[in-house]
């Protein structure tokens, strides 16, 4: 008996205790009188690059969708802001304007069904020339490796306004919801010099000998690191070495900075290399590289076919 009532206190304390926590986890929440927002999903990325080479085609677009609790009715108007940046050396970034300028603004009528959700979506293009105009700039003020960035306003018919400057840190990045509002927009200047050419090096000097009459022929393998508009060469020397019964090896590449051409690394022995850039046609590009032992040649490299130099290599 004594057994019996010890597991019926027992039970009652633990159904005391369940209880207790249920009414803490599970309070009274005012959930319909909870205030809702709005944001952009960004749906595609049409377009975030502009072409240095190509200014005059280069665009921004972008597809984006409105949520909020009517389904992206309550969209009045979203501004599209820019402003210039570039990074300068030993000063830091500068903008221009200081502050984004309005360059396009979305109406509500903008805002339409699709059949892929039930939120309304929009497409915006920005061209290049716009932006550049709206920041007060020319073409000619555009360097490679400057930035453009947009900031989206979203004013909705509550007068409430949502942007970069209150959006979380979830909104902005998480991929579901993907409203960062602010999009920035590199300059870049693509390169695609990587390839097996055929090359003729002449006018070789060296103090530790050159090859038959000071010339050689051969292949030069220009090998793209990473992401970068930097090439790994596989003979710095362009044969040199190999005429002095020597073998190459070393980091020596050749960077392509928006077409203006330069060489660095070193071999084996240390030594530092740079190049020249003399002159180019569709079918040779024509240099002159110099090692830190005082050696020296000209080179020549062909085109490969269906391929011709780029004209803005310099």
């Amino acid at each position: 008996m004594k057994m019996l009532r010890y597991s019926f206190g027992l039970l009652a304390t633990m159904l005391i205790f369940l209880s207790s926590c249920r009414d803490f986890v599970e309070p009274a929440v005012p959930y319909k009188d909870f205030d809702t927002g709005a944001y952009l999903r960004t749906i595609a990325r049409t377009s975030t690059t502009f072409n240095f080479f190509d200014l005059a085609s280069s665009k921004f677009a972008l597809t984006v969708e409105a949520v909020d609790k009517e389904d992206g009715k309550t969209v009045q108007t979203v501004e599209i802001r820019v402003r210039h940046r570039r990074l300068v050396a030993g000063v830091g970034l500068k903008y221009t304007p200081a502050n984004d300028v309005l360059v396009k603004t979305l109406q509500a009528a903008d805002f339409k069904p699709n059949s892929n959700s039930r939120f309304l979506r929009a497409d915006f293009t920005i061209t290049a020339a716009e932006a550049i105009a709206a920041v007060g700039l020319t073409n000619a003020g555009i360097s490679g490796g400057d930035a453009f960035e947009f900031r989206l306003i979203l004013k909705d018919k509550f007068g409430r306004v949502f942007s970069s400057d209150n959006v979380t840190t979830n909104v902005a990045g998480a991929p579901f919801y993907d409203s960062p509002f602010q999009f920035p927009v590199s300059v870049i200047c693509p390169s695609d010099l990587a390839g097996t050419y055929d090359f003729t090096a002449t006018e070789q000097k060296s103090d530790y000998g050159t090859c038959a009459g000071g010339t050689y022929t051969g292949k030069t393998t220009w090998t793209k690191k990473g992401t970068s508009t930097s090439y790994t060469v596989s003979d710095g020397t362009f044969g040199l070495y190999g005429c002095q019964n020597d073998k190459y090896s070393g980091d020596v590449a050749i960077s392509d900075a928006c077409g203006v051409l330069s060489m660095g690394g070193v071999d084996q022995y240390g030594s530092p290399y740079s190049m020249k850039f003399i002159s180019r046609t569709p079918e040779l590009l024509t240099f002159s590289v110099t090692n830190g032992y005082g050696d020296f040649m000209i080179v020549q490299v062909k085109s490969n076919p269906g391929k011709p130099w780029p004209a803005t290599l310099k």
